[in-house]
């Protein structure tokens, strides 16, 4: 699961409700945040703190973190790795596999700072970063999202920061300059909108990888982000268990493993507050069984895994998108993930006797019915516009989730401008808590897949 260092060593105010004299005595004990990452998980990824502004800012909100513009004073080169250092030696200490998250991003990276620069020059600080990060790091972190986000949600590399200066071969040298920093560590290309065969954006994720690796660039693996919408339709529908089920398989057979890497379900936008628990949980349960069915997938992280921390409020709405409450109670779709990992076998059926490579169950009815919305035309309130080349649709060449903010209802009349962007999506908020203060931990893991 996705950390954040904030609650992970500090106690919140609701774990002493305002009261000077408890809070000095909470603030000697293990917090609700540390206990439930520490019983429940056997990895974690820090969740911000590893991002290359947030490593040059010298303060960060653990709940979200600084948008290039609102850190000036940062200097490339110089870093300061207390909060990442202290995330990944409490892993490590707790007996917790750590994954790094992310080396190269344009949205989190110091544009504001490397615009300054020729293109030589900007070469030379994205080698020197990957370098220093993975250096610091090495023996502590074996596993390293190295490129993140890519692609258009018409499948074509988008023309970021640094396309634009470094040209198309970007993604290449990163994980050369990745494998030479660090040999021994497998590394990853991570993208969202990718997890199910059947849209321009997944095959655009597949003719990627096959790319790199034709051309024998070091890269290991694939993390397709799941951010899921239970309410999204055309590109922000929910794929079915068939459709991720094809692409991890088509990517396996690429020589690369592949893992569902910030899995979280937001659902506040449903219309029907009735399916809510109930779709989130059939979302859980689904596409994780789907998913660990593959051989190819090797592992599940979830961003976040309590809705009393989640960056689904502070960059989309009010949601409840994990498996644990804001009391760190086990929800409906924690007992539903829990189940795909424990019951699952390889040829098994999913809801309503529904086969994991079939759309539609023996009664007729299609996966998520009724709370999925199969349509086409519009998306979160952005029209779609044809792919002539792909015979799909596509939105304005912008990143997702950058076109996602801008749509993105709101529920409490908060704005939604985009900070810098954190990464996960959302949940539920009419599902029944069930609450885990007299049950034992249930760790999450699966006889050959790692779940985090």
């Amino acid at each position: 699961a996705a950390a954040l260092p904030q609650p992970l060593f500090t106690p919140d105010v609701q774990d002493y409700g305002g009261d000077d004299v408890l809070a000095d005595v909470v603030s000697t004990m293990e917090t609700p945040y540390a206990r439930v990452l520490r019983q429940e998980f056997n990895a974690i990824v820090v969740e911000h703190h590893l991002k290359w502004t947030p490593l040059l800012a010298p303060t960060i909100d653990a709940h979200g973190g600084p948008s290039s513009d609102l850190v000036p004073d940062c200097k490339l080169g110089s870093y300061d790795f207390t909060q990442a250092d202290k995330v990944v030696d409490w892993g490590i200490k707790n007996g917790l596999k750590v994954k790094g998250h992310v080396l190269v991003w344009h949205v989190t990276s110091p544009i504001h700072l490397l615009e300054k620069l020729s293109p030589e020059q900007v070469r030379e600080e994205v080698k020197r970063h990957i370098f220093t990060v993975m250096g610091h790091f090495r023996g502590r972190i074996h596993v390293w999202d190295v490129v993140n986000e890519a692609l258009t949600p018409g499948g074509t590399l988008a023309e970021n920061f640094f396309y634009k200066t470094l040209g198309p071969s970007y993604i290449e040298d990163c994980f050369r300059w990745a494998h030479q920093a660090d040999p021994s560590a497998k590394l990853i290309y991570n993208d969202n909108k990718v997890e199910g065969i059947g849209s321009a954006k997944a095959k655009g994720f597949y003719n990627l990888l096959k790319d790199l690796k034709a051309k024998d660039i070091p890269v290991h693996g694939c993390g397709m982000q799941a951010h899921w919408n239970a309410a999204g339709v055309a590109q922000n529908l929910v794929p079915t268990p068939r459709q991720v089920k094809e692409q991890i398989r088509r990517l396996g057979e690429l020589g690369l493993t592949v893992n569902l890497s910030e899995m979280d379900v937001r659902v506040s936008q449903l219309s029907d507050p009735e399916f809510r628990s109930i779709a989130q949980t059939q979302i859980y349960h689904d596409l994780v069984a789907a998913a660990i069915s593959e051989p190819a997938c090797d592992g599940v992280w979830l961003w976040g895994f309590t809705d009393r921390h989640t960056w689904v409020t502070h960059f989309y709405y009010d949601d409840e998108p994990l498996i644990h409450d804001e009391q760190y109670s086990r929800k409906p779709s924690y007992f539903g993930f829990r189940e795909a990992l424990v019951t699952l076998t390889p040829h098994g059926s999913i809801g309503a006797d529904i086969p994991l490579d079939k759309d539609v169950g023996e009664d007729g009815k299609p996966w998520g019915h009724p709370w999925r919305k199969d349509e086409v035309g519009s998306s979160d309130g952005i029209m779609l516009i044809p792919d002539e080349e792909d015979g799909g649709v596509k939105k304005e060449d912008r990143p997702d989730w950058e076109l996602d903010a801008k749509a993105a209802p709101s529920s409490n009349g908060r704005s939604h401008a985009p900070p810098d962007r954190v990464d996960s999506e959302v949940i539920d908020d009419d599902a029944d808590s069930v609450d885990d203060e007299h049950q034992g931990p249930i760790e999450f893991k699966a006889p050959t897949t790692e779940i985090s």
